[in-house]
């Protein structure tokens, strides 16, 4: 089954191969994916309507680092906060719990397990905690005017399922782009 599925080996060689790098060579990488994110992320309110569409994939620069280093991947993540709190402090509230902690969580995933399913599913229950704090904890409405700030467990169903299916393509593309730069020999 698809699901069942064991990850190959190509993230722990890239990861060997990455750690054999300088450390010079790390930090300007992690530094540059950084930077990356953090435009992305800022994307959604400096292109209204369309930019919405772009911030999602912030969470890519961040798993990306989180895969060849964990430590990396927290660095980054420091990293992009600081950067979003010069560029667009508004996202300073939904960086830090949804996006930017996916990518490190599923970046982590991919250290500790080797299943599809349990990466998918370890990245849902963390995107899932995220948005369920803005909403019911801080009461930020990261899904707009319409959920209430009152707990529903349809409300958190739907999160959880909408969280599976964003985390599902989230690791699917996070392995096709790593092939694609594992091939170009990015590090």
């Amino acid at each position: 089954m698809y699901f069942l599925k064991f990850i190959s080996d190509d993230v722990t060689s890239s990861q060997l191969t990455f750690q054999k790098q300088s450390k010079t060579r790390q930090l300007v990488f992690g530094g540059l994916f950084a930077s990356l994110a953090a435009v992305l992320q800022a994307a959604g309110d400096l292109l209204p309507g369309v930019g919405y569409f772009i911030s999602p994939f912030a969470t890519a620069p961040i798993l990306i680092c989180a895969m060849l280093s964990f430590p990396l991947g927290v660095m980054s993540y420091i990293l992009t906060n600081l950067l979003l709190l010069i560029l667009q402090p508004s996202e300073l509230m939904v960086f830090p719990f949804t996006t930017g902690l996916l990518g490190l969580s599923v970046g982590a995933a991919f250290h500790f397990f080797k299943m599809r399913l349990t990466i998918i599913l370890t990245g849902t229950m963390v995107l899932t905690l995220g948005v369920n704090s803005l909403l019911y904890v801080f009461h930020f409405p990261v899904l707009g005017p319409i959920v209430s700030n009152s707990f529903s467990f349809y409300i958190s169903g739907g999160i959880f399922l909408f969280s599976f299916l964003y985390n599902w393509i989230l690791v699917d593309v996070g392995l096709f782009c790593f092939r694609r730069l594992k091939k170009t020999k990015a590090w």
